[in-house]
């Protein structure tokens, strides 16, 4: 049963089940500002539909949860493929440039109905508008001009007799430009009721953190910088350049992370009970610098005057060093040194002394000598004498070892004295604030009186036997002066190796030799002499080493044992290296043989790996690609559809990272092994790549249904489309730095000799931040044979246009990189043309046509010179003669350090010798029959409602027009107003456009 009688009852079947209590939906952790919600409506929401003469939006009231009376509006149209629009009024957009829709809607289950042209979801389309322009028939009821923003499905479908749930959904728009926009509702066969429609946006409250505060704050991008200012008592930390604090606020009005250049309570002060605020340090507690650190006592020996301080002072009598830390103690100078002892020989004196009883609280401790003479020893009978005003400082003569002021050691050796006279030596005790305290360091004295005549050193000392424990040594006896005569001499020893290095042992002797025993077995020995006189000891000779004897083991023995190791261990040393350089090389050779097609591409060069060379497909996948459960990911909404199934962008949060959003195609079901295969192929490919410029492989889902490839989320979708959107809003050297990100990823493949074999701009995702990625690395491609129009077509029988395949690739199936570079010149174009339809409306005959007779695209509207140059090398009809991708990587990286470069265009430049196809110059006035008929010539159609309002309808007033009276027009796009103004340019001229050659 069809027609009006079965309409009807779909729809009042549907009906009964659509009017649901109405939920409120909140959103927590985030400030919301509500700009329109239809259930705060009292009255009529008089929305306008569309069709006008036939309305199936009908506005009718409601019950929500709470009992209050609400509006709503309700279709039912199974029966019927026709589209009805249903549009809101103006809704102004305020600050924010990113809005939310949250719709709450129900629908019925088409099966329920029984209608074949049902359908379960619903489009939702906005338009922008700086003012409340909107009439019936303006703007136009189609996709153009309106901005789709998604296509609904219900998660919740009505039945009869079945659970009665209601849908809500969250949808996102932006970035917005205009004053405000309205919102379209467009049905094809749904029955469905719009219960409630609530549009806000999101604002991060004002927030105080790290010891900063922050103003509330409207995000206009994706994650909105704020300023703040530091609270009371905190400070920037040193070293980040007084910048003030910042936090980023993101997008669903949630401050993100922790502050950068973040505050910290200033040095006196800690943090409270949070990172809020700061509280001064109390009586007796300090803290000595800016940061998280907290206050503390007050070292020995010091104090504070008043609470929040930074540093405590010293006590009376104590003090800190200028290089001690704020946090160390206080101390004082240590006491005088102790029991100097003196030994003097000839005109030498030696000093000792023990460490001072009290070393003031520091381990810095040192010791300064001063030496004062005090005249000739025979002017004094008693050998000793103050310092008096007949002593005075020792002059630079007098030397020391190891020096006179900063000693660490307890020992001083004095020279250079003069000889029979007396002297003063005064110690003085040191620390780190000795120069700070007021009186004359601690110090101790002693009186001493030189001699002369001592021994000379030692000569001749040498070994005349040795045995296993002992050496017999003997030396010459020293000439003495003055009829003085040797006493005895003084013999010390040392092993030379071993622990027991420079622990000397001693032995007298009264002649001129000397056995020593109790040695070890053949060790080093190092052996010093000196002679003793009645003016004392002489200086020890140089030092002289011996060896003892081994046992039983004489000294050619030993030296035919060391030829013998050192000849072992060399031919040990060659055996090895020999051994090394066989495996070496064995190993070579193998991995060169490894895989048939495998060979290495430099040191770091993987190469690509055809997963269908894999007698399983799915060990290709175990391989390339990593398993994700299923669990970690959250699908949010549909953003296309793919060969295989649904393209949805979801979120992927894997225990101990980061949450991150994804793209994730689906395998529909019902497919074949053979599709789940060729499906899962595209994985195993893009699982071998790691590039910035190729998109990247997070992983996949084969363990559960549906079967998902995860990659990661390019929020600005496909280059061609993009670039469409924002026609003429990119500088020159922005679009160069996009070709540069492309040619560098097709590098990459190229080197892993990987061929794309469909590089288009369609093919093309880009970011948030502009960076191009090479993505669809799908099924293996092939060419139909028997087809008059030829075109490349999948293994599921999709078909692509052959305008970016090389002539070598059409005419004998030659694909290599240098094809590729072929498409590579064909997405230059693109790029320059802002996503312009290569060779425009002309056939794929025409265009192979053209190709053969060496025809080539012309440059797009203001295109560099040297890129269009570029353009055709990679055109060239001998693939030999393309450049590498190496090449185009190098030759844009030229351009972009020298952008002068990029300001000659081809009108300005010499012009090319290579033929051009159809330049494209827009109809002359003469040639159009009204504006309209003009501006749909031109593309811009979307701004014939505009011209008419202005009143822009004569072709001789439009003729006339320039960039401020399009701006008034409402044409705001820079590219826009390029295009509109050169045909106006060429119309004024009346150029003749030229003709093809076939």
């Amino acid at each position: 049963m069809e027609g009006p009688v079965a309409r009807g009852q779909a729809s009042s079947c549907g009906l009964q089940l659509l009017l649901l209590p109405l939920l409120l939906l909140s959103c927590c952790g985030a400030e919301e500002e509500v700009l329109m919600n239809t259930k705060a409506e009292t009255s009529d929401l008089r929305w306008m539909n569309h069709p006008p003469d036939d309305p199936e939006w009908e506005e009718m009231s409601g019950l929500d949860d709470e009992s209050n009376m609400v509006r709503i509006y309700q279709i039912c149209t199974p029966d019927s493929p026709s589209s009805y629009w249903l549009r809101t009024r103006w809704i102004p957009r305020r600050e924010a440039s990113t809005l939310y829709v949250e719709i709450r809607f129900t629908m019925m289950e088409c099966s329920a109905l029984n209608q074949r042209h049902c359908k379960e979801t619903f489009n939702l389309y906005y338009y922008q508008s700086d003012s409340d322009e909107a009439t019936p028939t303006h703007p136009s009821w189609m996709e153009n001009p309106y901005t789709k923003v998604s296509t609904v499905a219900a998660d919740h479908l009505l039945r009869h007799g079945g659970e009665r749930r209601s849908n809500v959904k969250l949808l996102r728009l932006g970035p917005l430009q205009g004053a405000g926009l309205y919102l379209a509702f467009h049905s094809q066969g749904t029955c469905m009721a719009l219960l409630s429609v609530r549009v806000f946006y999101r604002k991060c409250p004002p927030l105080r953190r790290a010891f900063a505060s922050f103003p509330e704050t409207i995000p206009h991008s994706l994650v909105e910088q704020a300023q703040g200012v530091c609270v009371e008592n905190a400070v920037t930390p040193p070293g980040e350049l007084s910048r003030p604090p910042s936090m980023l606020c993101g997008e669903d009005g949630q401050w993100v992370g922790q502050p950068t250049s973040s505050c910290a309570c200033r040095p006196g002060y800690e943090a409270g009970e949070s990172d809020v605020r700061c509280r001064a340090c109390a009586s007796r507690q300090f803290k000595a610098g800016s940061g998280p650190g907290v206050c503390n006592p007050c070292p020995a020996n010091s104090n504070t005057r008043i609470p929040g301080s930074a540093y405590c002072l010293c006590d009376p009598g104590y003090h800190r060093a200028d290089s001690d830390p704020p946090h160390a103690a206080c101390t004082r100078p240590p006491s005088a040194p102790r029991s100097i002892v003196s030994q003097v020989n000839d005109t030498v004196v030696t000093l000792e002394w023990s460490e001072p009883l009290e070393r003031g609280g520091r381990g810095d401790l040192s010791y300064r000598v001063l030496c004062s003479g005090c005249g000739s020893a025979s002017g004094s009978a008693s050998g000793t004498k103050g310092l008096d005003g007949s002593c005075s400082p020792c002059d630079d003569s007098v030397l020391y070892r190891p020096a006179q002021r900063g000693l660490t050691q307890r020992r001083v050796v004095v020279w250079g004295l003069r000889p029979y006279t007396k002297y003063s030596f005064t110690v003085q005790s040191l620390n780190g604030v000795s120069a700070l305290s007021q009186s004359e360091p601690a110090s101790d004295r002693v009186n001493v009186t030189t001699s002369r005549d001592v021994p000379a050193p030692v000569s001749g000392l040498r070994r005349t036997a040795s045995s296993e424990s002992g050496l017999t040594l003997e030396w010459n006896v020293p000439v003495l002066q003055n009829q003085n005569h040797i006493l005895d001499y003084q013999l010390r020893y040392s092993p030379k190796d071993g622990e027991e290095v420079g622990q000397w042992q001693y032995v007298t002797s009264r002649s001129s030799s000397v056995v020593l025993t109790g040695l070890q077995r053949a060790a080093l020995y190092q052996v010093q002499v000196r002679a003793r006189s009645q003016a004392g000891y002489g200086s020890f000779s140089s030092a002289g080493s011996f060896h003892t004897q081994p046992d039983g083991v004489s000294r050619s023995q030993l030296v035919v044992t060391a030829v013998l190791i050192s000849m072992a261990i060399l031919l040990l040393i060659a055996v090895v290296m020999i051994a090394v350089y066989c495996y070496r090389r064995r190993k070579t050779h193998r991995q060169m043989n490894d895989k048939i097609g495998h060979y290495q591409m430099g040191q770091t060069m993987k190469v690509y790996i055809d997963p269908f060379t894999y007698e399983d497909p799915n060990e290709a996948v175990r391989e390339f690609a990593k398993e994700i459960e299923a669990s970690f990911v959250k699908i949010e909404e549909v953003i296309g559809a793919g060969e295989f199934g649904e393209v949805c962008r979801g979120r992927l949060r894997i225990p101990g990272r980061k949450e991150n959003y994804v793209a994730i195609k689906t395998l529909k079901g019902g497919y074949t092994e053979k599709q789940r295969r060729d499906f899962l192929s595209e994985a195993s490919i893009m699982g071998q790549f790691q590039h910035p410029n190729i998109i990247h492989l997070e992983g996949v889902i084969t363990t559960s249904c549906p079967v998902m490839i995860l990659t990661e989320f390019m929020e600005n979708g496909a280059l061609d489309s993009f670039l469409r959107m924002n026609d003429g809003q990119f500088t020159t050297i922005q679009l160069v730095g996009m070709l540069r990100g492309i040619a560098a990823g097709m590098k990459y493949l190229s080197d892993m000799s990987f061929v794309h074999r469909d590089l288009a701009a369609r093919n093309i995702l880009v970011n948030s931040n502009l960076v191009c990625k090479v993505s669809d690395f799908g099924l293996s491609r092939f060419l139909t044979e028997n087809s008059s129009d030829p075109t490349y077509t999948s293994s599921l029988g999709g078909k692509i246009p052959i305008r970016w395949t090389a002539p070598e690739a059409i005419a004998y199936r030659k694909f290599t990189s240098a094809s590729d570079g072929w498409s590579y010149g064909i997405v230059m174009w693109e790029v320059m043309s802002y996503g312009e339809r290569p060779y425009w409306d002309m056939s794929n005959q025409d265009v192979i046509n053209a190709i053969e007779q060496d025809y080539r695209l012309p440059p797009p509207p203001e295109c560099p010179s040297s890129l269009h140059a570029l353009m055709l090398d990679c055109w060239q009809k001998e693939r030999a003669n393309r450049p590498r991708f190496c090449d185009v990587v190098a030759a844009l990286d030229r351009l972009i350090r020298n952008p002068a470069s990029l300001k000659l265009t081809h009108q300005e430049g010499t012009s090319s010798s290579q033929p051009l196809l159809d330049q494209r110059v827009p109809p002359r006035l003469s040639a159009c029959g009204s504006v309209s008929e003009w501006l749909r010539a031109i593309k811009m159609e979307r701004y014939e409602q505009s011209f008419v309002q202005a009143g822009l309808i004569s072709l001789e007033i439009v003729s006339q027009l320039n960039t401020e009276d399009l701006l008034r027009v409402g044409v705001t796009l820079a590219g826009h107003q390029k295009k509109i103004l050169s045909s106006i340019q060429t119309l004024r001229i009346h150029k003749p456009p030229p003709t093809l050659l076939y």
